[in-house]
């Protein structure tokens, strides 16, 4: 159980300013996470447990555009994830998409959902448009700051 937790604490620790987190478990085991460890400066070390964080690699790596794929128009507005997560483009599984390429949006409607850690975040326009291309496919895996739609300003 207290792994999991580990794990929970590490992708927080990943996505976040913090450089480290000390905890203590009921039971007495102690953690500290650390990203960037500072010098040691002797030789001494406690009996308590360190978890260094390195960066993990996936094994999901996308393919650079290739030639065939279109080209992104000089005005587009291209709309990022605000966080790691899952992408869906509908409220649920059988549901309509929030919008699809053409359609016109209005600052504050919904364009899609985010799940982090079994949290659905609803993901806002931040500004009047039209859809003008779908990045992400329904289901994908997305990383913090990956464009996921990209909008022409409405006319």
């Amino acid at each position: 159980m207290w792994q999991d937790k580990i794990k929970e604490i590490i992708y927080l620790l990943e996505n976040s300013t913090v450089n480290e987190i000390d905890l203590t478990f009921w039971g007495g085991r102690r953690f500290r996470v650390v990203k960037s460890p500072p010098e040691v400066l002797s030789d001494d070390l406690d009996s308590d447990s360190t978890v260094r964080m390195e960066t993990p690699i996936s094994s999901d790596i996308s393919e650079p555009p290739s030639e065939s794929s279109p080209k992104l128009p000089k005005d587009g507005i291209e709309v990022f994830s605000p966080m790691p997560g899952t992408f869906y483009r509908s409220p649920g599984p059988e549901k309509d998409p929030f919008v699809k390429e053409g359609d016109q949006v209005a600052k504050g409607d919904t364009l899609c959902i985010i799940e982090a850690m079994k949290i659905m975040n609803e993901i806002e326009v931040e500004s009047n448009g039209v859809i003008q291309s779908i990045l992400v496919k329904d289901g994908a895996a997305v990383e913090y700051d990956q464009p996921l739609f990209i909008l022409s300003s409405s006319s």
